[in-house]
């Protein structure tokens, strides 16, 4: 693998993609047959988590752990030697010191690559601000090839909620274009997706449509639905009109016209439907178990060790 960190989708290559999709298939196997798969004993991956996360840290964590490795980790701000005023620049430079890659999530966006222009370990962007969250889109991309076979197929992915600020979509939008598909983005106006991820979409010849009606999921393969996010709303009268104007429930998913999978990173709120969970279109409790896959197969990748 080419890259020394993870920071953005945009990194990945179609050969990188079927690489770690391969890789990620072949450790779900293998995880099938035994708890662990002892290959990073001697490394110790730093979590540095600086915004809240359960499903990403915990994955990180565990991916580390499954693969024999040793963790340590930062959670908060306040828990850290920032709130005392050391700058980031500082801390990252311990982290060096005591640990051989990192995983990172901050709410200024770019955060990440600020870390990996200044330390020599490799560095994950585990999501920053309302930029990007690329491991996110990767195991995203490898939920869409168990359940439709992107690789094989064309596809119709519909986008549904907070199109704006939802870092997942951003990321997961710049390794679609690698694949036969055709986007639809459902939001409020005020929520659609920014000129910069447009202007990429139309560079790369995506096809993709815009509206507001959620019923344009009916037409789709994917449903990758998002919460409204509060905390990007400086006001929380704007969060108020938005949060519960699309829901995803069984009787919407059962009236669609071809086999539909419902996505979401999580965590989620109203908007979708407890009663698809047991629901065989309701995918997305998978789609956090194959973030362990995924994590470690980019553990394993970044750090240049097999499998």
């Amino acid at each position: 693998m080419a890259l020394k960190s993870v920071l953005s989708a945009a990194q990945f290559t179609r050969e990188d993609l079927d690489r770690i999709l391969e890789l990620s298939r072949q450790i779900e196997l293998e995880l099938q047959k035994r708890k662990t798969i002892p290959r990073l004993g001697d490394y110790v991956l730093a979590t540095l988590f600086f915004e809240p996360s359960t499903r990403t840290r915990l994955s990180f964590e565990a991916a580390m752990h499954r693969l024999g490795g040793k963790v340590i980790s930062s959670v908060g701000v306040q828990f850290s030697s920032l709130a005392k005023g050391e700058t980031l620049y500082d801390t990252l430079k311990m982290v060096e010191a005591y640990s051989d890659i990192c995983a990172i999530r901050h709410p200024v966006e770019g955060a990440s690559q600020v870390a990996a222009a200044n330390i020599k370990i490799p560095v994950i962007n585990a999501g920053d601000g309302a930029g990007e969250h690329p491991t996110q889109a990767l195991l995203d991309l490898y939920t869409i090839e168990k359940h439709c076979q992107i690789s094989r197929n064309r596809l119709k992915i519909a986008f549904i909620g907070d199109i704006k600020y939802g870092r997942t979509i951003h990321s997961l939008i710049q390794l679609l274009w690698h694949y036969d598909c055709e986007l639809v983005f459902i939001s409020p106006p005020e929520l659609r997706l920014g000129e910069r991820y447009i202007r990429l979409l139309q560079e790369n010849k995506v096809i993709y449509t815009e509206t507001e009606n959620i019923e344009a999921l009916l037409q789709c393969d994917v449903a990758y639905v998002t919460r409204i996010q509060e905390e990007r709303f400086a006001d929380h009268r704007e969060y108020e009109r938005f949060k519960d104007r699309y829901i995803v429930n069984r009787s919407l998913v059962e009236r669609a016209e071809r086999k539909l999978i419902v996505m979401h990173p999580l965590p989620r709120l109203s908007e979708v439907s407890t009663d698809l969970d047991d629901h065989p279109a309701g995918v997305y409790f998978d789609q956090a178990q194959n973030g362990l896959y995924v994590r470690m197969a980019l553990l394993l990748e970044l750090l240049g060790v097999k499998l």
